[in-house]
């Protein structure tokens, strides 16, 4: 176990090294925020019924969303393990006296803290300060606060191991473009990240709600919020460990299925 909790120390320290990257993407991020903010609002003030989510909640929404971009975005990735699979130094990596599903793990995990750890402070700050209807609201309670760190947490394991099948899939597919682009435009949207999973259709909150990614995504920042309540928090932490229990299942039994049939070949 010291072994992996040195390569995420190792990859943490790495990644906070990125400055320039993170104001980049700050700048970014609050970009975007507005824009999507502005749009809401133009929906809300324009719409004939009573929309299901609360103005105030989804600025939260749209804000934790940029905050927390590098703990929820499926489309981040690691170039190196990449080139280790398709180049065919994965023999290297089998050289080591760990476990590679453990090893991978642990860095793709520290990455997207490393990531947050940059860009959340600065937003956090800003996001307090701004005026009507653009400023982010406190929790509703230190409990709700609370429940949200356990299930943002929760939510961004879940996040890594739906990241492994990617990395997994490449032992067969040889490019990982296919895999990002089903996965992330697929999971992105039903987490919430497109359209908040309270202004779908009742069908479609149905489909999102038996896959993994609103886990990830649209339950922790509803806590926060208190939209979602402590009795529906205290029951929705249990389905996210089991869908990280899950999804690290099958991600270890199909790393084990490539690595018997790989073939590196070379000189």
């Amino acid at each position: 176990m010291s072994a992996y909790v040195s390569v995420l120390k190792l990859r943490f320290v790495t990644g906070l090294q990125y400055r320039a990257a993170a104001l980049a993407g700050i700048a970014t991020q609050i970009f975007f925020g507005f824009i999507f903010i502005m749009a809401y609002v133009a929906f809300y003030e324009h719409s004939a019924v009573e929309p299901p989510m609360p103005l105030g909640d989804l600025v939260c929404y749209i804000w934790l969303q940029q905050m927390f971009l590098g703990f929820i975005a499926l489309w981040f990735r690691d170039q190196d393990i990449f080139h280790l699979i398709t180049s065919g130094n994965i023999a290297y990596e089998l050289c080591r006296p760990c476990s590679i599903y453990r090893f991978w793990y642990a860095k793709l995990l520290a990455t997207r803290l490393a990531s947050v750890a940059l860009r959340s402070s600065p937003l956090l700050i800003l996001v307090f300060l701004l005026p009507e209807p653009y400023r982010m609201s406190l929790p509703p309670t230190w409990i709700a606060f609370a429940l949200f760190l356990v299930s943002l947490f929760l939510g961004l394991l879940v996040v890594v191991a739906i990241s492994m099948l990617i990395y997994v899939s490449v032992f067969w597919t040889l490019s990982p473009v296919g895999s990002i682009l089903i996965i992330a435009v697929a999971g992105e949207f039903l987490a919430g990240m497109i359209i908040p999973v309270p202004l779908m259709p009742e069908w479609l909150q149905g489909i999102a709600s038996a896959l993994p990614f609103r886990w990830t995504t649209d339950f922790p920042f509803r806590v926060y919020s208190g939209q979602i309540g402590t009795a529906e928090a205290l029951q929705g932490i249990p389905i996210q460990l089991f869908w990280f229990v899950a999804l690290v299942g099958v991600g270890r039994g199909l790393l084990r299925r490539a690595l018997r049939n790989v073939v590196v070949q070379g000189g």
